[in-house]
């Protein structure tokens, strides 16, 4: 049974972002570079092709999408990666008396932050690069907010944390798509093109 918490627990809170991960960043070795090393920007344009911008540097709406879920992924794995050695084994349904919930509950808000990550770093390069400082203060104050919703989990309320944390990883969620330059046009004539 602890086999299959871990297992169950690990791909909730990885799974998503490892499909993000295989559809939009494996096929071009340089975002695999980049999501490892996000600050070495610099360094990577010095070592591509001479006398050629190579795009996936210079695009920073991609550079902020593949820096916010190296992110992501590296801090889900720091804040989960204990809880899931708990979880193996032997016999442990909760930890020290603690609800039989916790390791789903630790789950989805590792899922959730690492999707947060994401969302924040485009809104955050995006603000920067047009100086909008409320998507700034946005940033800001929506990770103070939901870091402060995880201190309900101590006392085992899970149902006053990861309801409000999913709301708000779904507005951030649209104003990341917004500001990548998505539009509900844009969903509509994908939609459209997919069925023809």
């Amino acid at each position: 049974m602890t086999v299959m918490e871990f297992f169950g627990c690990g791909l909730i809170a990885f799974g998503p972002p490892f499909s993000m991960f295989c559809l939009t960043i494996c096929k071009d070795p340089i975002r695999i570079i980049i999501l490892i090393s996000a600050e070495a920007e610099a360094g990577l344009q010095k070592v591509s092709e001479v006398g050629v911008q190579n795009p996936v540097v210079t695009d920073r709406l991609t550079l902020s999408y593949v820096a916010g879920l190296g992110f992501g992924i590296m801090s889900g794995a720091f804040s989960l990666v204990n809880v899931l050695a708990d979880a193996i084994g032997p016999g442990t349904v909760g930890l020290h008396g603690d609800s039989p919930y916790f390791f789903l509950a630790s789950a989805f808000t590792t899922l959730a932050f690492i999707l947060l990550h994401t969302f924040w770093g485009i809104i955050f390069f995006q603000a920067l690069d047009m100086k909008n400082y409320i998507l700034l203060a946005y940033v800001f104050f929506c990770h103070l907010s939901v870091s402060a919703l995880t201190l309900f989990n101590k006392s085992q309320s899970y149902a006053a944390s990861i309801p409000p944390i999913y709301i708000i990883t779904l507005v951030t969620a649209g104003l990341a798509f917004k500001a990548a330059g998505g539009s509900f046009n844009n969903v509509k004539a994908a939609c459209v093109s997919r069925r023809n």
